[in-house]
Order: C-alpha cells, then sequence, then structure tokens
C-alpha cells in the first residue's frame, strides 16, 4: 500500500493515497451491494448480522478503518470515511453499526486522547474486530448534552470505583471494552468535571441488560449498562488525566456527526433507487408510474435532498479534517442530512404506495432505519442549538 505524509494531519500519522483508497472504496462498495443487499431480510428477520458476513468484514480491515496504520488499522482520514460511510449507509445500518464505534465515537476517544500503553494494549485489539469496544456515555438524564451526566467516579487508593448507569449503548451485548464516560468531581466554570475510563466488560460489578427492542435497525444491538462499584486501576483513565473526559466525548461527537451525516446520505441514495427502479417498471392502468407527472416531482425532490446532503457531508469533512471547522459545519451536516434522508424514505414509501408499506420490502426497512438518525449523537434539536449559538457567540467575540 502507497503512503503518504498529509500535512494537515498530527505529525507521524501516515495517510492512505488517494490510489489506495480508491480500491478501498470499491472492494466496499461490492461488498455491500452483492454480499450485504441480498442478505438484508435474513439480518432484518434474525436481529442479528450472520456469522461469515462478520468475518469478512474482519478480513477486509473495517473494523479498523479509521484506526492508524501503525495501531493494524487501514488509517483513513474524515473526508475517507465519509466516502466509505455513504458506500455503508446503501445497506441495513446494522453492518455499520457492527464496527462503527471502533472506529468512531469509541476508538477515537483512544487514538487522540489515550496514553500509549492504554493504546498498545488495545488499538491492534480494536483494529482487528477481535475487541468491540463501547462508547458508555448516554444515560436516563443524560442524553445530547453530557454535562448532565450522573455516573460516578470515586478514587480509592490507586484505584478507581465507578457506579452508574448508561443507555441505549451501541454493542453492549457483545462489548469487550465500555469507554465510559464518569464524574469524578464538581463542575466549575468551564470544567465539568467528567473523565473517561477503559472499563472491560468482564470488570466485577458491570451488568449489561437484555437487548432494546427498536423501531428499526434490526441487527444493531443496544442495551443498558449498568456499573456497580466497578473498580478499575489508575491507569484505566483515559490519557492519565481528570481533565481529557469532556474533552474527549465532544471530539468524538463532533467528529461522529460528519460520519453519521455521511452515512444518511448512503441510505437516502439508496432509497432514491429503490424508487426510481420501481417508478420505471410498476404501472398503473397500464401506465408506468414514473411518467406521471407528481411522481417524478417525488423523485426529483429526492435527487436534490442527496445531491444537497452529499455536497455538505462532503464539505464538513474536508473542514474538520484541516481544522477549519469541527463544531458548527459537523452540527450543520448532521441536521441537514439526518432531516433530509428522513423526508427522501417519507418520499420513497409513497412513491411505492402501499408496496412500500410491505415488510421485506427495502424502502419499507430503510424508513424505520433512518428515523433514529435524528436522535443520536446529538438530536436535530442540540444540533440547532450549537449551530445558532455558535454564530451568535463568534459574532459577540468580534464586537
Amino acid at each position: 500500500m502507497t503512503i503518504t505524509h498529509d500535512p494537515m494531519t498530527k505529525p507521524g500519522l501516515e495517510q492512505v493515497s488517494d490510489e489506495d483508497f480508491a480500491e478501498i472504496l470499491k472492494a466496499t462498495r461490492s461488498f455491500v451491494r452483492t454480499k450485504v443487499v441480498p442478505r438484508e431480510t435474513e439480518i432484518m428477520e434474525s436481529d442479528a448480522i450472520p456469522e461469515d458476513l462478520r468475518a469478512q468484514v474482519a478480513e477486509m480491515g473495517l473494523f479498523g478503518y479509521a484506526i492508524p496504520q501503525e495501531w493494524g488499522g487501514l488509517g483513513l482520514n474524515l473526508t475517507q470515511d465519509a466516502e466509505l460511510a455513504m458506500e455503508l449507509g446503501y445497506t441495513a445500518l446494522a453492518l455499520r453499526s457492527m464496527f462503527g464505534t471502533n472506529n468512531g465515537i469509541a476508538g477515537q476517544v483512544l487514538v487522540n486522547y489515550g496514553t500509549d500503553a492504554q493504546k498498545a494494549a488495545w488499538l491492534e485489539k480494536i483494529a482487528s474486530g477481535e475487541v468491540v469496544a463501547s462508547f458508555a456515555l448516554t444515560e436516563p438524564g443524560a442524553g445530547s448534552n453530557p454535562a448532565g451526566l450522573r455516573t460516578k467516579a470515586v478514587q480509592d487508593g490507586d484505584e478507581w470505583v465507578i457506579s452508574g448507569g448508561k443507555r441505549f449503548i451501541t454493542n453492549a451485548p457483545i462489548a469487550d471494552l465500555f469507554i465510559t464516560f464518569a464524574r469524578t468531581r464538581e463542575p466549575q466554570g468551564k470544567d465539568n468535571g467528567i473523565a473517561v475510563f477503559l472499563v472491560p466488560a468482564d470488570a466485577p460489578g458491570v451488568e449489561v441488560g437484555p437487548k432494546d427492542r427498536k423501531m428499526g435497525q434490526e441487527g444493531a444491538w443496544t442495551a443498558d449498562v449498568t456499573f456497580d462499584g466497578v473498580r478499575v486501576p489508575a491507569d484505566a483513565l483515559v490519557g492519565g488525566s481528570e481533565e481529557v473526559g469532556y474533552k474527549a466525548a465532544m471530539m468524538s461527537l463532533a467528529r461522529g456527526r460528519v460520519h453519521i451525516a455521511a452515512l444518511s446520505v448512503g441510505a437516502a441514495r439508496r432509497a432514491l433507487d429503490e424508487s426510481v427502479a420501481y417508478a420505471a417498471s410498476a404501472t398503473q392502468g397500464g401506465t408506468p408510474i414514473g411518467d406521471f407527472q407528481l411522481v417524478q416531482a417525488m423523485i426529483a425532490d429526492m435527487q436534490t435532498g442527496v445531491m444537497a446532503g452529499e455536497a455538505l457531508a462532503r464539505d464538513a469533512a474536508r473542514k474538520y479534517h484541516t481544522g477549519e471547522d469541527r463544531r458548527i459545519a459537523p452540527s450543520a451536516a448532521k441536521l441537514f442530512c439526518t432531516e433530509m434522508v428522513g423526508k427522501v424514505a417519507d418520499l420513497a414509501v409513497q412513491v411505492h404506495g402501499g408496496t412500500g408499506y410491505m415488510r421485506e420490502v427495502p424502502v419499507e426497512r430503510i424508513y424505520r432505519e433512518v428515523r433514529l438518525l435524528r436522535l443520536y449523537e446529538g438530536t436535530s434539536e442540540v444540533q440547532r442549538l450549537i449551530i445558532g449559538g455558535g454564530l451568535v457567540k463568534a459574532a459577540q467575540r468580534a464586537l
């Protein structure tokens, strides 16, 4: 593989060349469309990703596509991540969810904030898929705003004792490692008092609840996680500092928002493709429904949304990668793209008519799956607050 150094990245981090990335993207696209798409109904009905598909994902290196190469990953940057996400969004979202936390909100905490010893202990296993990492942040009273979390970590000699409960934790039933956020001190000013810990899933006191029964995204497992006096050594504190936690959470969520925006574009593209194919072949009174102008109008709105979302997701990824904007742009991209895919999925069902309401029809699954995208990693309402508040504060600072 040809490696180049990108001056926009941290020193020492190697980047995948455009030529090599084109091959990775081509292989992923082929895998998604020829191996996964034909088995979407199987995934939905079994509520699981088949083991042979998981093995292929691991062999392709997708469990560590965003983990640096020095730790066994592919080393894709966020602009490349966004392109990959558009391909992964084309099929059942459970596929991406299976390895998404390893590369995204969980893995990036270690990549960006872990000590050398922590990286050496976990990152290669995360990149290979040997370890599944979960991002244990959300709580019953602390969702899109992590500043409200109540899980506590108290220092006891050379150990930390963690107590509290988490909710809706992706991959919790199969996790080997929980990237766990806990309050270690009272918030003061800009210090939110949050630290982050590496908690092995088999640590005494860790309890994972039953799989959640969700509206959609069958095969993507979430569950509650309880920490009942869980003891971890001092070196489980990420970065060796209590001050890392909140910053790590915000960084991971902002980066993840760009990824979710691109994922939404992929799902919208699939809904559009299904709708165009159906409109071209299905007939009403002997006439293809695609000949009807109102159907064409719906398809036109879908296409426009997909193209706009694609451009915005790519622009946000570029701005995050260069450091130009790692706050407003990710939120704007997630807000627009997740709202867009909801509208596109709704129109796709409308184009299909009664057929679109039937199980095993792709647009019915897409309609249910994409509703979650407006909720996790920051709701649409939170994105609006970040965007609007950020712009007003910037103007005030300029006065």
